[in-house]
């Protein structure tokens, strides 16, 4: 058996590469990328793999290095929204943004993420390696590395608990007895890739324990005036745990870097002739670190004391009857839980059965070498490595752009949350597939920031109980801090909408549920927000929503924030801009009511990041996504108290439906194309990456029973495939584009956006992604590996509330496959989704989480007629639509057999 067939038979669910990346101590550039990664949403690491100079960058999910910027929206900017409504209508693009200092905004106001100590495990003894392998195990989130050398086969695992909080390697001696010997030591921070003068401002120690029982890294951050981070800073803690050997303090050479100010500057620790080696790391931060002028001269840390007592307490927990360190029973009650979320979905694409098996670089190179067709065995990988990190990464936060992983400082974009399309790709396959994690996580994330979104809207616009939700976030602040002329985020309007459609969808496809409270969610600010009343909740509300421990999903979240989303749009709508009956924009100072066929002009939008043909300005009307997000919001808003049915929502649904009839209409083109931007003084420019204008078919569903709209999105997706040079190397426009076509229903071009991330330079031989086809802006980014698991999702199944479609984008090479386990957003799981054309089988079962479940059934591929558990089912007709309706109660389980065309 060959080695290759022997590790894919071991490591079925997972991956593995003959062939490893050393990261190495000073300029490593980015050699890390190549790494494996873990994480359980919190604490994670990546690792090289190297045989004997291996290395492990640690992760924590909420590190942030504080910039010297102020973090306040000046107050100039309300003041300014008359200008910019003013000069918009007038069509003057030469109107400037303004600041107190007089000077653009640059973009430094976000702290940034960073990684963690840099843990170097060097063997004393190197020989010649053969027969290697590294590999991630999808349903253990373990990593490993295998090579065999003059003193036999050695193996090392490593994982990051979801149980208990710590990252754990075991380290065995060969199978020919030969023992560990290795030296245990942490890399300077200098050393790291893109360090620059900002990070050179902080100071940190390396520290060893006087047993050598572990060694750390504790640090300061940089003290700014007005910083919350004016005392924080961060530590990483290894535990070394040695079995049957010894293990001394050993002195390495001072590398005299003035970051560095501990008293010992380069300590190690070296292990002698150990039978085995465990290693057990936390890592964490804190915002009372103390005055940054007294941390070279301090001796203790809490922070320190919680992470020695944290890593001892598992070493403590899991022991054998002999007394030693436990790897496998520290690892049964993580694996299981990682082993759940991993296993809810199984996606199986027949063909190219040759290639499956093979390690990463030879399924890359096999896709590189098919520049008009998804290899079928790298697609199965790829959707499996995606949901493996989306786990990794889900739990504590949403994920960041790098999701959780970054082994470098100032990394790109600062690794932030970007909330016009990053984040929102990286969560698009989160709910359909049936992750229970990751919601909390991205509830717990937007709910921290919802303060700061109540504040841009204050600011920007001046608006009272409204959500407006900033471009990006830092994942401690989402304020309006970072803007200018070209990137008016203030003006950007659709965020609440779009942002919270996730949280709706977790609704849509599970119910109503408990959502715990959690400290990070920063659950005290939330009071005035927490409620649909304006003002928030009464204090002995308060209290007895903290005694219960949890929010409801419905009540406590979905209505309250819902609702001031829907405010804002309210608030942004003034019947002084408005469109006549023939749709051209309006001013009339003073006006308070719209008259019969008139419409509200939204005024001021922002359509990122374009501009209307002959008018040089990105702030413009009537945006199509602001439109689109106006009608989903509000939508979303009635559903909900629809469901709630609180004392008086009927008169809250009239309100809303009364703002939707008031909405401005999208606009066509005269080729039919759905414009961007519903204005006719504005001319249509299609040489963008961007399809934020597609917002009507995704995320929202408005093309599903529209034929007229789906056609219009189809022409407007035809002109940008025809008329962008703008960019096209971005990955997330790539993903956006797939997640589109699949709501319009065309798998060819589902397929077409994924390739040019696969067949240049999009994926690292860890199977991790980069931003960009040819690496150009040199960022590793998460949003092309999540966002192609959500894009499979959504070319094999649809649905909204009440409705199921099955291969609505199938694309054409894809003649037979299966995936189990994808959830629907009416509230049911399709166990079973199983097709062969070629056989002309479709098979289907699937089974209701709700009572009284109406929906609405079809088939996305041309059949005839249809079996429900062997029965012949009626086929109904809704213009071009044919359906069956089936009619569930929580628990029932149906099989739908399709006689295909």
């Amino acid at each position: 058996m060959t080695k290759e067939s022997k590790t894919a038979r071991l490591y079925l669910k997972g991956n593995y590469a003959n062939t490893y990346t050393e990261v190495p101590a000073s300029n490593p550039v980015e050699a890390w990328r190549d790494g494996m990664v873990s994480g359980n949403g919190e604490n994670g690491y990546v690792t090289s793999g190297s045989p004997y100079t291996d290395s492990f960058i640690f992760q924590y999910m909420w590190y942030n290095f504080p910039s010297p910027d102020p973090r306040e929206i000046p107050e100039e900017l309300t003041g300014q929204l008359e200008d910019a409504r003013r000069n918009v209508f007038n069509q003057n693009d030469q109107w400037i943004i303004t600041f107190p200092d007089g000077t653009r905004r640059e973009r430094t106001f976000f702290y940034g993420y960073h990684p963690g100590h840099q843990l170097r495990l060097s063997m004393t003894n190197k020989g010649t390696v053969s027969d290697y392998t590294r590999w991630t195990n999808y349903e253990t989130a373990e990593t490993g590395v295998h090579y065999t050398d003059e003193w036999g086969e050695w193996i090392r695992t490593s994982f990051t608990s979801r149980e208990d909080n710590v990252s754990i390697t075991k380290i065995e001696q060969s199978t020919a007895g030969a023992k560990i010997n290795m030296l245990f030591s942490i890399d300077d921070i200098s050393g790291m890739n893109r360090v620059n003068d900002e990070t050179r401002a902080l100071r940190y120690k390396k520290l060893v324990d006087p047993n050598a029982d572990y060694i750390a890294q504790i640090a300061h951050y940089p003290s700014y005036p007005g910083s919350e981070l004016i005392d924080g800073g961060y530590a990483g803690l290894t535990r070394i745990i040695v079995i049957n050997g010894s293990k001394k303090i050993v002195q390495l050479a001072d590398t005299n870097e003035p970051m560095n100010v501990g008293d010992v500057q380069n300590p190690g620790i070296q292990v002698i002739e150990a039978d085995a080696v465990y290693l057990i790391t936390q890592s964490n931060r804190t915002f009372d670190m103390g005055d940054f002028e007294d941390f070279a001269g301090t001796a203790q840390y809490a922070l320190l004391d919680e992470l020695i007592e944290n890593t001892n307490s598992a070493a403590e927990k899991y022991k054998d009857p002999s007394g030693h360190f436990d790897y496998n029973a520290a690892l049964a009650p993580h694996a299981a839980k990682h082993a759940e979320e991993f296993n809810a979905v199984r996606f199986s694409l027949s063909g190219d059965e040759d290639d499956k098996g093979a390690d990463n670089e030879a399924l890359i190179n096999t896709q590189k070498a098919s520049p008009t067709r998804i290899n079928h065995a790298f697609m199965e990988q790829v959707y499996n490595q995606g949901r493996n990190a989306m786990i990794c990464c889900s739990g504590s936060s949403a994920p960041r752009l790098y999701g959780m992983w970054t082994g470098e400082w100032n990394p790109g974009w600062r690794a932030i949350y970007t909330l016009d399309a990053n984040v929102n790709l990286q969560v698009s396959a989160m709910n359909t597939g049936h992750l229970t994690l990751a919601q909390l996580g991205y509830i717990t994330f937007f709910l921290r920031n919802t303060p700061d979104f109540e504040y841009n809207a204050r600011m920007s616009y001046g608006m009272h109980d409204a959500l407006q939700v900033s471009v990006n976030s830092d994942i401690d602040r989402a304020m309006h801090v970072e803007y200018d002329n070209d990137f008016p985020f203030q003006y950007w309007n659709a965020g609440a909408s779009w942002c919270l459609l996730p949280i709706f969808e977790y609704w849509q496809c599970y119910g109503n549920r408990q959502i715990p409270i959690h400290e990070k969610m920063r659950i005290h600010d939330l009071k005035p927000l927490l409620h649909v009343r304006d003002g928030g909740m009464m204090d002995e509300e308060f209290s007895r929503l903290i005694e219960q421990g949890y929010l409801d999903l419905e009540q406590d979240i979905l209505l309250p924030l819902l609702t001031k989303q829907a405010n804002f749009w309210e608030q942004l709508c003034t019947p002084e801009y408005f469109t006549d009956i023939h749709g051209n924009a309006r001013y009339e100072e003073g006006k308070t009511a719209l008259n019969p066929g008139e419409k509200y002009l939204l005024i001021p939008t922002y359509s990122p990041e374009n501009n209307p043909i002959g008018y040089n300005s990105t702030i413009t009307a009537n945006a199509t996504m602001d439109i689109s997000a106006a009608r989903d919001g509000l939508n979303m808003v009635i559903a909900i108290e629809k469901a709630v049915k609180r004392e008086g929502f009927a008169a809250a649904v009239a309100r809303w439906e009364t703002l939707l009839e008031l909405l401005p209409a999208y606009k066509l083109d005269q080729d039919g194309a759905l414009r961007e931007w519903a204005m006719n003084e504005y001319t249509e420019n299609n040489n963008h990456r961007h399809l934020s204008h597609l917002y009507p078919a995704w995320p929202a569903y408005e093309t599903q029973n529209n034929m007229e709209l789906t056609q219009a999105a189809n022409i407007a997706l035809e002109n940008r495939n025809k008329y962008n040079t703008h960019d096209a190397t971005a990955g997330h426009g790539w993903m956006h584009k797939a997640l589109v076509c699949a709501r319009l229903k065309n798998g060819n071009e589902v397929v077409s956006s994924l390739l040019p991330m696969m067949t240049d330079s999009g994926y690292y031989t860890s199977l991790m992604t980069d931003h960009d086809t040819n690496r150009r802006n040199r960022s590793y980014c998460t949003d092309t590996l999540f966002g192609t698991v959500g894009a499979v999702n959504e070319a094999l199944l649809f649905s909204n509330t009440g409705e199921i479609e099955v291969l609505p984008a199938l694309p054409a090479d894809w003649k037979a496959g299966s995936i189990q386990g994808l959830m629907a957003r009416t509230r049911a799981e399709v166990r079973d989704l199983s097709w062969n054309l070629t056989s002309n089988i479709l098979c289907v079962t699937l089974i209701s989480a709700a009572d009284d479940n109406e929906i609405k059934f079809k088939a996305g591929i041309p059949w005839t007629k249809a079996l429900v558990n062997g029965e012949e089912a009626a086929v109904l007709e809704d213009g071009n639509d044919k359906y069956i309706l089936l009619k569930l109660n929580s628990g029932t389980e149906v099989t739908i057999e399709f006689t295909l065309v």
